[in-house]
């Protein structure tokens, strides 16, 4: 077949358009692939096309490591890993994309974007809410997290223990931190605890026997549920600071199995101490972080 410059023949030009589509997709397909944003998609297409082709369920390879499970296929032939919590997925079964979602999850409308008044887009969200309590003592916030937890830890059987939190020693989540500020400020500590049974926050100074506030109407203690379920925020408030506020503060939960702490340090400088350093000096903020949210 002959061509001619400028005037294409009308037989090669469906051939030519067909190539270049199909090397398009190609190209896609091995691009998103390689930086794993899209995790079967263009794949899929290619090689079902438009219809199922019949099942030999002996050429099927298992699949390995599928931190949701496994799910069949489109074809309801082979399986495949379905896909964990938050990924995009297939909404019904007119659309074979992104995937399904593996055990315990479901496929829907991402709720955050409706309510911003975004074009939604289809997550896997997990069905249960429940806290559970795994074989390795560790609590997971719901079943999905545990199976992520099992299924991607491949030096321990990891089991499920019963539903529930585990009962144990309370946690630290986030310790209170050391501050220095000069006198007359006010400063802050903060501390949250993760613990089931629920854990009592209390506060102490280095050298004294009694808990804080005591009778000292400059030091105030507050408590707070959250912000996420079965966590307790304290934080101790110092007014108006003087030199003898300086000192080693500590932050200690207690439940019926145990008890845990973290310290932090309060250094009081002067005015005049301040002048005198050769750093910059800026004054430090300190901020109560706003719970203003409901707590389960």
């Amino acid at each position: 077949m002959m061509v001619r410059s400028g005037n294409l023949s009308p037989v090669c030009c469906p051939i030519l358009l067909l190539a270049v589509s199909w090397t398009v997709l190609v190209s896609v397909s091995a691009a998103a692939d390689s930086m794993g944003y899209v995790r079967r998609g263009w794949h899929r297409l290619l090689q079902e096309g438009e219809g199922c082709p019949e099942c030999e369920a002996d050429q099927c390879v298992p699949p390995q490591g599928c931190l949701a499970g496994p799910v069949r296929d489109s074809c309801d032939c082979c399986w495949e890993c379905g896909n964990i919590e938050g990924q995009i997925c297939d909404l019904d079964n007119s659309n074979h994309f992104y995937g399904q979602c593996g055990e315990n999850l479901e496929c829907w409308l991402d709720p955050g974007d409706l309510r911003q008044g975004e074009v939604p887009e289809p997550q896997c969200f997990c069905l249960s809410n429940q806290a559970v309590c795994g074989s390795d003592g560790q609590t997971y916030p719901q079943i999905c997290k545990f199976q992520e937890a099992a299924s991607g830890n491949q030096t321990s059987n990891i089991t499920l223990a019963h539903e529930g939190p585990c009962e144990g020693v309370p946690q630290i989540i986030s310790p209170p931190f050391n501050i220095w500020n000069i006198t007359g400020e006010d400063v802050i500590f903060g501390c949250e605890i993760f613990a089931y049974p629920m854990a009592a926050i209390e506060w102490r100074k280095d050298g004294e026997e009694m808990f804080l506030p005591g009778d000292d109407p400059h030091i105030s203690v507050q408590f707070r549920g959250g912000p996420f379920k079965y966590e307790v925020s304290g934080w101790l408030q110092i007014q108006e600071i003087r030199i003898t506020d300086s000192g080693v503060y500590h932050c200690s939960a207690r439940n019926k199995v145990g008890e845990v702490s973290a310290a932090a340090s309060l250094n009081v400088i002067s005015p005049d101490k301040v002048s005198k350093m050769e750093t910059p000096w800026r004054k430090p903020q300190y901020l109560v972080e706003d719970y203003s949210d409901d707590y389960y």
